[in-house]
């Protein structure tokens, strides 16, 4: 055993050492893993940020209501009385005498992307008094927030950096009304960083939705208590042709239908470019036996097994992969990781996240590298192992 392994060390070294001598048929195979490596980890890195923004943003004990059959929000309808029967469910939090609830709206209004100059749909959310403490994990970093019954509105800190226009202090006109921006707030790795926020009133009068809101956030005593509150609300006749749901069993469901598409596309064009790689290893594996024919004649002369040329070819492959794994995966750090970028959500608007390539998907990179290393370099060993001592020297 100890043999073998010598004479492993022995082949792939002579291997790796006679890289040079097929330069372009290397390089090329290194290119081709390092583009399908990033390729791949771009759609999944995107996939893996816009789930993580969406899932990052629901609680387990906040009551999440949404009109039966509605895939996002600006399908439902809530009505005045239905709010008020389901800020009285059991275990609801009170805040001076008043339930911890907020009735909200939703529309869509234009905004500028900053990146392309085009125009876009921008969520435009009014929310209740408590809207702001049912979201605990949100900030005001410049200004203050909206005061009630006035034209002021707060922005999220990742629409600011997307969109143009909505800086602190400005006044903007927005379907033909003028407000004022006088507060930016940040909820890192959630989805409201890419909402504009006003008063639900002063929202349901000027875009002409009185008395109607679209979804209801009531916040709970805790999330053990959201089972019975789902009990309740479904024996209230009043309240039938409603989904009751917890807020991160909702983000969950939207983030598998937003995330799901970019998953499969990834999917398709890496193995597809997976495929283009694996061509390349062979065609340089194959190229590098047919080159080193009558040296590998020469070693199984003198005693080297068959079983040393092949685990040397399959040492020469995966290095080679390896290469352009790491290269893959460091262009992928380097160029998007961390990145703010922007794609249409289920209500038909933007929704703004950040690429994350995590430690996981550079896992899956590295295995994927492996596997093309593997493959690529299995036949031609194959080939290398059966070489014919005789044959190659009096072909030589």
């Amino acid at each position: 055993m100890a043999s073998l392994f010598n004479q492993v060390g022995a082949i792939s070294a002579l291997n790796l050492r006679s890289i040079p001598q097929r330069g372009m048929m290397a390089i090329a195979s290194v290119v081709a893993v390092a583009l399908t490596i990033a390729v791949l980890l771009f759609f999944l890195a995107l996939s893996n940020g816009l789930a993580r923004t969406v899932n990052g943003s629901g609680s387990d004990d906040v009551v999440f209501v949404i009109r039966e059959g509605s895939n996002a929000e600006l399908n439902s309808v809530v009505s005045r009385d239905q709010l008020n029967i389901l800020a009285s469910g059991p275990n609801v939090v009170h805040n001076n005498n008043q339930p911890v609830a907020s009735g909200e709206l939703l529309v869509i209004v234009n905004g500028v992307k900053r990146s392309s100059g085009t125009n876009a749909n921008m969520p435009f959310r009014g929310i209740g008094p408590e809207g702001l403490s049912l979201r605990p994990g949100v900030h005001i970093t410049q200004g203050r927030m909206f005061r009630p019954g006035t034209n002021e509105i707060v922005v999220g800190a990742g629409l600011l950096r997307e969109f143009a226009g909505f800086e602190y202090g400005r006044t903007i006109r927005l379907r033909g009304t003028t407000w004022q921006v006088v507060g930016v707030f940040e909820a890192p790795g959630t989805v409201f960083e890419s909402e504009l926020w006003a008063d639900v009133a002063v929202a349901q009068s000027l875009f002409n939705r009185p008395n109607v809101y679209q979804t209801m956030r009531v916040k709970l005593s805790s999330a053990a208590a959201m089972a019975g509150y789902k009990r309740w609300a479904r024996a209230d006749a009043r309240l039938r042709g409603l989904d009751i749901h917890s807020e991160r069993e909702y983000y969950g469901e939207q983030a598998r239908q937003n995330a799901g598409p970019l998953v499969a596309i990834g999917g398709v064009l890496g193995i597809l470019m997976a495929i283009g790689a694996l061509a390349g290893a062979l065609n340089t594996m194959y190229a590098s036996v047919a080159a080193r024919s009558s040296e590998i004649a020469t070693l199984r002369i003198i005693g080297f097994s068959g079983w040393a040329a092949f685990f040397g070819t399959m040492v020469e492959a995966l290095a080679l992969s390896a290469i352009g794994g790491v290269i893959g995966i460091l262009l992928a750090v380097l160029a998007f990781n961390g990145r703010t970028t922007s794609t249409l959500g289920s209500g038909f608007t933007q929704l703004v996240f950040k690429f994350d390539v995590s430690p996981p998907l550079v896992v899956a990179a590295v295995i994927l590298a492996m596997i093309i290393g593997f493959v690529g370099g299995f036949f031609p060993g194959i080939r290398a192992a059966r070489t014919r001592p005789q044959l190659e020297l009096a072909a030589q």
